[in-house]
């Protein structure tokens, strides 16, 4: 067992912060950490399923839940008669690519540079959106914006995230670039995994208020406001940053 990690059983939690948290979504946490920590590159084996349950001080049980989150999110390959890999693609890795394999979703420093990004990249695309997108863009995005908020005023979590990932997606779309279109798309590749282990399952904010600000996005690229676009686009990015630095925060508090 690892210094300090408490063994965790199928049901236990380590942490009065972690208390509500199920105990596969902190080994998720620890194995992230531990491929950090080691360097490991995508391609890279990791230890058997045994192997990794001892050296993160949990059960077998928790650990193979831990994995197969990991796999989900794509941080994990799991390969039947092979083993357990750090998930890797076809593309030659770069320094930068390396460090976005090493990105702990729940790390206060690492989630505040993913959301700066996402802050300037969607807001300019918002802004290009406005000048370029097409009547039948602009009725899309509008749509999908209507979408998000009847989900949001029946308190539907996942009908509102289905709406959200279109909305944004019809907003990359209507920039007319390919290139913002797979930036954006990365960005929220990156932020599901946030999602997911911060907040496992829970809404991290009021869809309320984030459908409203969908709305007003669409109507301000429907109206041709490059401007006004991009401050209600970086708007809404920052209320998700308030939302995910909160529940780091409250979770490093309650910790010391």
């Amino acid at each position: 067992m690892a210094a300090g990690m408490e063994r965790l059983g199928d049901g236990e939690h380590a942490g009065d912060s972690d208390r509500y948290r199920p105990g596969y979504e902190l080994v998720a946490e620890q194995l992230l950490a531990y491929i950090a920590e080691h360097h490991l590159r995508p391609g890279d084996r990791l230890p058997t399923e045994k192997g990794l349950a001892e050296i993160l001080g949990a059960t077998r049980n928790v650990t193979r839940e831990a994995v197969k989150v990991l796999a989900a999110i794509g941080r994990l390959s799991v390969r039947k008669g092979a083993g357990i890999f750090v998930a890797s693609s076809d593309a030659p890795a770069s320094p930068a690519d390396e460090e976005l394999a090493h990105f702990q979703p729940t790390d206060l420093q690492h989630v505040v540079m993913l959301l700066d990004y996402r802050r300037l990249i969607e807001g300019e695309t918002a802004a290009r959106a406005a000048t370029l997108a097409t009547p039948i863009q602009v009725r899309s995005l509008r749509e999908h914006a209507e979408q998000s908020m009847s989900a949001a005023n029946q308190a539907d979590a996942k009908g509102f995230a289905d709406a959200d990932e279109l909305f944004h997606n019809a907003v990359s779309t209507a920039a007319q670039n390919v290139f913002l279109q797979a930036a954006v798309a990365n960005i929220r590749k990156f932020a599901l995994q946030s999602d997911v282990l911060l907040f496992h399952g829970d809404v991290p904010g009021s869809l309320e208020v984030a459908g409203a600000q969908h709305i007003g996005i669409a109507e301000a690229i429907a109206a041709g406001d490059p401007e006004t676009a991009a401050k209600l686009m970086i708007e809404h990015v920052e209320t998700t940053r308030d939302q995910f630095e909160r529940r780091i925060r409250d979770r490093l508090v309650t910790r010391t």
